[in-house]
Protein backbone atom coordinates (compact mmCIF):
# COMPACT_ATOMS: atom_id res chain seq x y z
CA UNK A 1 0.00 0.00 0.00
CA UNK A 2 2.87 2.65 1.13
CA UNK A 3 4.59 1.61 -2.35
CA UNK A 4 1.70 2.12 -4.63
CA UNK A 5 0.98 5.24 -2.64
CA UNK A 6 4.54 6.41 -3.74
CA UNK A 7 4.06 5.48 -6.93
CA UNK A 8 0.81 7.89 -7.36
CA UNK A 9 3.12 10.09 -6.01
CA UNK A 10 5.47 10.28 -8.90
CA UNK A 11 3.11 9.43 -11.08
CA UNK A 12 0.84 12.72 -10.10
CA UNK A 13 4.47 14.38 -10.26
CA UNK A 14 5.42 13.69 -13.55
CA UNK A 15 1.68 15.06 -14.77
CA UNK A 16 0.62 11.25 -15.58
CA UNK A 17 -3.16 10.72 -15.51
CA UNK A 18 -4.39 7.30 -14.29
CA UNK A 19 -4.95 6.87 -17.93
CA UNK A 20 -1.88 6.97 -19.35
CA UNK A 21 -0.28 5.48 -16.50
CA UNK A 22 -2.39 2.33 -16.99
CA UNK A 23 -1.66 2.77 -20.84
CA UNK A 24 2.03 2.47 -19.93
CA UNK A 25 1.73 -0.14 -17.25
CA UNK A 26 0.35 -2.74 -20.14
CA UNK A 27 2.21 -5.06 -21.93
CA UNK A 28 1.65 -4.51 -25.59
CA UNK A 29 2.33 -8.05 -25.86
CA UNK A 30 0.41 -9.56 -23.10
CA UNK A 31 -2.41 -7.50 -22.46
CA UNK A 32 -0.63 -8.02 -18.43
CA UNK A 33 1.08 -5.84 -16.14
CA UNK A 34 4.77 -5.95 -17.30
CA UNK A 35 7.78 -5.57 -14.76
CA UNK A 36 9.66 -4.28 -18.05
CA UNK A 37 7.35 -1.99 -19.20
CA UNK A 38 6.38 -0.58 -15.89
CA UNK A 39 10.29 0.25 -15.34
CA UNK A 40 10.28 2.04 -18.87
CA UNK A 41 7.77 4.07 -18.29
CA UNK A 42 8.96 5.15 -14.91
CA UNK A 43 12.58 5.71 -16.47
CA UNK A 44 11.03 7.73 -19.24
CA UNK A 45 8.89 9.80 -17.10
CA UNK A 46 12.15 10.17 -14.56
CA UNK A 47 14.19 11.20 -17.49
CA UNK A 48 11.38 14.02 -18.95
CA UNK A 49 11.41 15.16 -15.20
CA UNK A 50 15.05 15.55 -14.76
CA UNK A 51 15.97 17.12 -18.51
CA UNK A 52 13.27 19.73 -17.65
CA UNK A 53 14.38 20.36 -14.35
CA UNK A 54 18.28 20.16 -15.70
CA UNK A 55 16.65 23.28 -18.25
CA UNK A 56 15.30 25.08 -15.43
CA UNK A 57 18.79 24.91 -13.46
CA UNK A 58 20.59 26.51 -16.36
CA UNK A 59 18.01 29.21 -16.65
CA UNK A 60 16.26 29.93 -13.41
CA UNK A 61 17.66 31.38 -9.92
CA UNK A 62 18.86 28.29 -7.17
CA UNK A 63 19.03 28.11 -3.44
CA UNK A 64 22.59 28.70 -3.98
CA UNK A 65 21.60 32.00 -5.65
CA UNK A 66 19.24 33.08 -2.54
CA UNK A 67 21.47 32.20 -0.10
CA UNK A 68 24.55 34.03 -1.72
CA UNK A 69 21.79 37.27 -1.66
CA UNK A 70 20.81 36.90 1.94
CA UNK A 71 24.14 35.97 3.23
CA UNK A 72 22.51 32.67 5.02
CA UNK A 73 23.45 28.83 4.45
CA UNK A 74 22.01 26.74 1.57
CA UNK A 75 20.29 24.64 4.95
CA UNK A 76 18.21 27.60 5.97
CA UNK A 77 17.01 28.59 2.54
CA UNK A 78 15.31 25.23 2.36
CA UNK A 79 13.97 25.43 5.91
CA UNK A 80 12.46 28.90 5.01
CA UNK A 81 11.38 27.59 1.25
CA UNK A 82 9.93 24.05 2.80
CA UNK A 83 7.98 26.51 5.64
CA UNK A 84 10.30 25.03 8.55
CA UNK A 85 9.47 27.32 12.07
CA UNK A 86 13.24 26.84 13.31
CA UNK A 87 14.37 30.04 11.43
CA UNK A 88 13.94 33.45 12.95
CA UNK A 89 11.68 36.23 11.88
CA UNK A 90 14.19 38.39 10.64
CA UNK A 91 16.04 35.82 8.81
CA UNK A 92 13.03 34.08 7.28
CA UNK A 93 12.13 37.70 6.08
CA UNK A 94 15.65 38.21 4.94
CA UNK A 95 15.57 34.87 3.18
CA UNK A 96 11.85 35.86 1.66
CA UNK A 97 12.95 39.09 0.40
CA UNK A 98 16.04 37.58 -1.28
CA UNK A 99 14.19 35.09 -2.97
CA UNK A 100 11.67 37.83 -4.71
CA UNK A 101 14.79 39.73 -5.40
CA UNK A 102 16.07 36.57 -7.13
CA UNK A 103 12.50 34.80 -8.56
CA UNK A 104 13.41 32.24 -7.12
CA UNK A 105 10.36 29.35 -6.23
CA UNK A 106 10.19 26.29 -5.12
CA UNK A 107 9.61 23.29 -7.21
CA UNK A 108 6.66 21.02 -5.47
CA UNK A 109 7.16 18.24 -7.83
CA UNK A 110 10.63 17.42 -7.33
CA UNK A 111 10.24 18.42 -3.60
CA UNK A 112 7.28 15.51 -3.62
CA UNK A 113 9.67 13.05 -5.52
CA UNK A 114 12.09 13.07 -3.13
CA UNK A 115 9.70 13.10 -0.12
CA UNK A 116 6.78 10.91 -1.48
CA UNK A 117 4.32 13.43 -0.17
CA UNK A 118 2.96 16.85 -1.18
CA UNK A 119 2.20 18.04 2.23
CA UNK A 120 -1.08 19.11 0.93
CA UNK A 121 -4.48 18.20 2.23
CA UNK A 122 -8.17 18.08 0.13
CA UNK A 123 -11.08 18.65 1.74
CA UNK A 124 -15.12 17.86 0.45
CA UNK A 125 -17.48 20.13 2.17
CA UNK A 126 -21.40 20.17 1.62
CA UNK A 127 -22.90 23.69 1.07
CA UNK A 128 -19.60 25.74 3.00
CA UNK A 129 -21.48 29.01 3.68
CA UNK A 130 -23.51 27.06 6.41
CA UNK A 131 -22.41 27.76 9.98
CA UNK A 132 -20.46 24.57 11.16
CA UNK A 133 -19.42 23.64 7.79
CA UNK A 134 -17.60 26.81 7.37
CA UNK A 135 -16.17 26.50 11.18
CA UNK A 136 -14.83 23.41 10.44
CA UNK A 137 -13.15 23.90 7.11
CA UNK A 138 -11.92 27.01 9.49
CA UNK A 139 -10.81 24.81 12.04
CA UNK A 140 -9.07 22.72 9.20
CA UNK A 141 -7.20 25.36 7.84
CA UNK A 142 -5.98 26.52 10.45
CA UNK A 143 -5.06 22.97 11.90
CA UNK A 144 -2.90 21.91 8.55
CA UNK A 145 -0.87 25.08 8.51
CA UNK A 146 0.37 24.27 12.02
CA UNK A 147 1.37 21.36 10.53
CA UNK A 148 2.89 23.11 7.77
CA UNK A 149 0.06 21.57 5.19
CA UNK A 150 -1.75 23.40 2.67
CA UNK A 151 -5.48 22.58 2.09
CA UNK A 152 -7.12 22.59 -1.04
CA UNK A 153 -11.25 23.28 -0.73
CA UNK A 154 -13.69 21.92 -2.85
CA UNK A 155 -17.89 22.95 -1.84
CA UNK A 156 -20.67 20.21 -3.35
CA UNK A 157 -23.87 22.18 -4.11
CA UNK A 158 -25.50 18.39 -3.45
CA UNK A 159 -24.45 15.70 -0.85
CA UNK A 160 -25.44 12.79 -3.54
CA UNK A 161 -22.75 9.46 -3.67
CA UNK A 162 -21.68 10.75 -7.29
CA UNK A 163 -20.94 14.28 -6.80
CA UNK A 164 -19.02 13.34 -3.99
CA UNK A 165 -16.87 10.72 -5.55
CA UNK A 166 -16.19 12.60 -8.62
CA UNK A 167 -14.24 15.63 -6.31
CA UNK A 168 -12.87 13.22 -4.31
CA UNK A 169 -11.36 11.82 -7.49
CA UNK A 170 -10.71 15.18 -8.76
CA UNK A 171 -8.72 16.18 -5.63
CA UNK A 172 -6.59 12.95 -5.81
CA UNK A 173 -5.25 13.61 -9.30
CA UNK A 174 -4.53 16.95 -8.00
CA UNK A 175 -1.60 16.00 -5.19
CA UNK A 176 -3.29 15.64 -2.27
CA UNK A 177 -1.83 13.44 0.29
CA UNK A 178 -5.13 13.20 2.08
CA UNK A 179 -8.73 13.73 1.69
CA UNK A 180 -11.49 15.35 4.82
CA UNK A 181 -14.98 15.17 4.14
CA UNK A 182 -16.80 17.43 6.24
CA UNK A 183 -20.25 15.52 6.76
CA UNK A 184 -20.69 13.32 3.89
CA UNK A 185 -24.58 13.38 4.79
CA UNK A 186 -25.15 9.86 2.87
CA UNK A 187 -28.57 7.77 3.59
CA UNK A 188 -25.98 4.63 4.16
CA UNK A 189 -22.43 4.56 4.98
CA UNK A 190 -21.85 2.13 2.15
CA UNK A 191 -22.86 4.14 -0.34
CA UNK A 192 -19.66 6.21 0.19
CA UNK A 193 -17.29 5.60 -2.98
CA UNK A 194 -13.53 6.99 -2.59
CA UNK A 195 -10.56 6.13 -4.78
CA UNK A 196 -8.40 3.22 -3.37
CA UNK A 197 -6.16 3.66 -1.22
CA UNK A 198 -6.35 7.46 -0.45
CA UNK A 199 -6.19 8.29 3.20
CA UNK A 200 -9.63 9.72 4.68
CA UNK A 201 -11.29 10.77 7.56
CA UNK A 202 -14.90 11.81 7.44
CA UNK A 203 -16.32 14.78 9.87
CA UNK A 204 -19.73 12.59 10.62
CA UNK A 205 -20.44 10.41 13.41
CA UNK A 206 -22.74 7.99 11.24
CA UNK A 207 -19.53 6.77 10.15
CA UNK A 208 -17.99 5.23 13.63
CA UNK A 209 -17.02 1.46 12.77
CA UNK A 210 -17.06 1.42 9.77
CA UNK A 211 -13.66 4.48 8.28
CA UNK A 212 -11.72 6.99 10.16
CA UNK A 213 -14.43 9.64 11.28
CA UNK A 214 -14.76 12.60 14.02
CA UNK A 215 -18.04 13.97 15.10
CA UNK A 216 -19.29 15.96 17.49
CA UNK A 217 -21.83 14.31 19.72
CA UNK A 218 -24.93 14.90 18.30
CA UNK A 219 -27.18 12.79 20.76
CA UNK A 220 -25.63 14.26 24.75
CA UNK A 221 -26.25 18.07 23.35
CA UNK A 222 -30.04 17.98 22.66
CA UNK A 223 -30.44 15.64 25.56
CA UNK A 224 -28.60 18.12 28.14
CA UNK A 225 -30.99 21.31 25.75
CA UNK A 226 -34.41 19.33 26.75
CA UNK A 227 -33.60 18.45 30.25
CA UNK A 228 -32.39 21.85 30.90
CA UNK A 229 -36.12 22.83 30.18
CA UNK A 230 -37.74 20.16 31.66
CA UNK A 231 -35.81 20.45 34.69
CA UNK A 232 -36.76 24.86 34.61
CA UNK A 233 -40.69 23.08 34.73
CA UNK A 234 -41.87 23.23 31.51
CA UNK A 235 -44.40 20.49 30.48
CA UNK A 236 -42.44 19.98 26.79
CA UNK A 237 -40.53 21.17 24.66
CA UNK A 238 -40.92 22.18 21.40
CA UNK A 239 -38.66 21.94 18.59
CA UNK A 240 -37.52 24.02 15.80
CA UNK A 241 -35.67 20.90 13.82
CA UNK A 242 -33.22 21.29 10.73
CA UNK A 243 -33.40 20.36 7.25
CA UNK A 244 -34.96 16.79 6.79
CA UNK A 245 -31.74 15.94 4.54
CA UNK A 246 -29.26 17.01 6.78
CA UNK A 247 -27.64 13.60 9.11
CA UNK A 248 -26.40 16.22 12.28
CA UNK A 249 -30.61 17.72 11.92
CA UNK A 250 -32.16 14.30 12.49
CA UNK A 251 -30.21 13.14 15.09
CA UNK A 252 -30.60 15.79 17.05
CA UNK A 253 -35.00 15.53 16.57
CA UNK A 254 -33.96 11.75 17.61
CA UNK A 255 -32.59 12.81 20.86
CA UNK A 256 -35.18 15.46 21.37
CA UNK A 257 -38.02 13.13 20.60
CA UNK A 258 -36.01 10.34 22.94
CA UNK A 259 -35.79 12.76 25.57
CA UNK A 260 -39.34 13.60 26.20
CA UNK A 261 -40.22 9.97 25.53
CA UNK A 262 -37.83 9.11 28.54
CA UNK A 263 -38.92 11.46 30.85
CA UNK A 264 -42.79 10.75 30.02
CA UNK A 265 -43.72 13.94 28.21
CA UNK A 266 -45.59 14.40 25.31
CA UNK A 267 -42.98 15.34 21.82
CA UNK A 268 -45.02 18.04 20.09
CA UNK A 269 -45.12 18.19 16.03
CA UNK A 270 -41.57 19.73 15.08
CA UNK A 271 -41.25 23.02 12.94
CA UNK A 272 -38.92 22.43 10.32
CA UNK A 273 -36.48 25.14 9.07
CA UNK A 274 -33.47 25.26 6.72
CA UNK A 275 -30.40 26.50 9.01
CA UNK A 276 -31.28 30.16 7.89
CA UNK A 277 -32.69 32.86 10.35
CA UNK A 278 -34.84 33.67 8.15
CA UNK A 279 -36.40 30.00 8.51
CA UNK A 280 -36.38 30.66 11.89
CA UNK A 281 -38.33 33.67 11.81
CA UNK A 282 -40.96 31.90 9.78
CA UNK A 283 -41.74 29.29 12.63
CA UNK A 284 -41.25 32.19 14.97
CA UNK A 285 -44.46 33.58 13.45
CA UNK A 286 -46.08 29.93 13.75
CA UNK A 287 -45.26 29.40 17.30
CA UNK A 288 -46.26 33.24 18.51
CA UNK A 289 -49.58 31.96 17.54
CA UNK A 290 -49.40 28.45 19.79
CA UNK A 291 -49.90 29.80 23.36
CA UNK A 292 -49.53 25.98 24.38
CA UNK A 293 -45.50 26.76 23.47
CA UNK A 294 -43.57 27.74 26.62
CA UNK A 295 -40.32 26.67 25.80
CA UNK A 296 -38.19 25.64 22.23
CA UNK A 297 -35.24 24.08 21.87
CA UNK A 298 -33.49 25.46 18.31
CA UNK A 299 -31.55 22.85 16.01
CA UNK A 300 -29.04 25.79 15.77
CA UNK A 301 -28.45 29.18 17.03
CA UNK A 302 -29.27 30.93 13.62
CA UNK A 303 -32.09 29.72 13.62
CA UNK A 304 -32.67 30.94 17.23
CA UNK A 305 -31.86 34.44 16.43
CA UNK A 306 -34.85 34.08 13.88
CA UNK A 307 -37.02 33.19 16.51
CA UNK A 308 -35.99 36.14 18.46
CA UNK A 309 -37.20 38.75 16.21
CA UNK A 310 -40.58 36.69 15.46
CA UNK A 311 -41.18 37.02 19.18
CA UNK A 312 -40.43 39.92 20.22
CA UNK A 313 -42.56 41.19 17.03
CA UNK A 314 -45.25 39.97 18.76
CA UNK A 315 -44.47 41.05 21.81
CA UNK A 316 -43.91 37.76 23.57
CA UNK A 317 -40.72 37.92 25.79
CA UNK A 318 -37.90 35.58 26.08
CA UNK A 319 -37.12 33.56 28.75
CA UNK A 320 -40.34 35.32 30.44
CA UNK A 321 -43.02 34.23 28.05
CA UNK A 322 -41.06 31.15 25.97
CA UNK A 323 -37.32 29.80 27.15
CA UNK A 324 -35.02 29.15 24.34
CA UNK A 325 -32.00 27.36 23.90
CA UNK A 326 -29.94 26.92 20.53
CA UNK A 327 -27.42 24.79 18.92
CA UNK A 328 -23.86 25.48 18.20
CA UNK A 329 -22.88 28.47 20.19
CA UNK A 330 -22.03 30.71 17.51
CA UNK A 331 -20.14 34.35 18.58
CA UNK A 332 -23.38 36.16 17.68
CA UNK A 333 -25.21 33.52 20.57
CA UNK A 334 -23.79 35.38 23.87
CA UNK A 335 -24.50 39.24 21.97
CA UNK A 336 -28.74 38.44 21.17
CA UNK A 337 -30.53 40.02 24.10
CA UNK A 338 -31.07 38.11 26.00
CA UNK A 339 -27.91 36.04 25.70
CA UNK A 340 -29.29 32.76 24.33
CA UNK A 341 -28.48 29.31 26.29
CA UNK A 342 -27.11 27.21 23.49
CA UNK A 343 -25.13 23.75 23.22
CA UNK A 344 -21.63 24.45 22.52
CA UNK A 345 -19.78 22.43 19.30
CA UNK A 346 -15.83 22.38 20.04
CA UNK A 347 -15.33 23.44 16.19
CA UNK A 348 -11.41 23.71 16.57
CA UNK A 349 -11.00 20.19 18.30
CA UNK A 350 -12.94 18.63 15.83
CA UNK A 351 -10.58 20.40 13.03
CA UNK A 352 -7.46 19.15 15.00
CA UNK A 353 -8.93 15.96 15.55
CA UNK A 354 -9.35 15.73 11.58
CA UNK A 355 -6.31 16.96 10.75
CA UNK A 356 -4.30 14.65 13.50
CA UNK A 357 -6.37 11.86 12.16
CA UNK A 358 -5.29 12.02 8.53
CA UNK A 359 -1.70 12.62 9.04
CA UNK A 360 -1.61 10.00 11.43
CA UNK A 361 -3.20 7.51 8.72
CA UNK A 362 -0.89 8.99 6.20
CA UNK A 363 2.23 8.53 8.05
CA UNK A 364 0.57 4.97 8.45
CA UNK A 365 0.05 5.40 12.10
CA UNK A 366 -3.47 4.65 12.36
CA UNK A 367 -6.48 2.26 11.77
CA UNK A 368 -9.57 2.80 11.02
CA UNK A 369 -10.74 2.07 15.11
CA UNK A 370 -7.64 4.45 16.04
CA UNK A 371 -8.93 7.11 13.54
CA UNK A 372 -12.41 7.16 15.78
CA UNK A 373 -12.83 10.23 18.06
CA UNK A 374 -16.15 11.32 19.15
CA UNK A 375 -16.08 15.25 20.18
CA UNK A 376 -18.31 16.37 23.75
CA UNK A 377 -20.40 19.03 23.24
CA UNK A 378 -22.10 21.27 26.11
CA UNK A 379 -24.85 23.32 27.38
CA UNK A 380 -23.73 26.76 28.08
CA UNK A 381 -26.70 28.65 29.75
CA UNK A 382 -27.06 32.91 29.83
CA UNK A 383 -30.39 34.13 29.76
CA UNK A 384 -32.76 32.81 27.48
CA UNK A 385 -34.20 29.96 29.85
CA UNK A 386 -36.05 30.62 33.06
CA UNK A 387 -39.01 28.84 34.50
CA UNK A 388 -42.54 29.21 33.34
CA UNK A 389 -44.42 31.93 34.59
CA UNK A 390 -48.39 31.53 35.10
CA UNK A 391 -49.21 34.06 32.33
CA UNK A 392 -46.70 31.97 29.82
CA UNK A 393 -48.49 28.64 30.50
CA UNK A 394 -52.18 30.67 30.02
CA UNK A 395 -50.51 33.03 27.21
CA UNK A 396 -53.59 34.62 25.07
CA UNK A 397 -53.08 33.76 21.42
Amino acid sequence: MAHQRHYDHQRRACGLPPSHLALMLTSTRTHQPSMLTSTFAYDQCMTSQEGAADKRTRSAPSQVDVARLAKVSGQTVSRVANGSASVSPGTRQRVLEAMAAVGYSTNSAARALRSGTFDTLGVIVHKLARTGESRIVEAVVAAAHRAHHIVTVVDLETSSNQELAEAATRLSHQAIDGLIIIRAELARTSDLSLPHGLPVVVSDSQFFGNMPAVGSDQTSGPRAAVEHLLDLGHRTVHLLAGPADSVPASTRHESWAATLADHGREAPAPIRGDWTAASGYAAGQLIANDPSVTAVFSANDEMAAGLYLALRERGIRIPEDISVVGFDDVPLAAYLWPPLTTVRQDFDAIGHELVASLLAQIAGEATAQDATKLIPTELVIRHSTAQPSPRSIHRPA
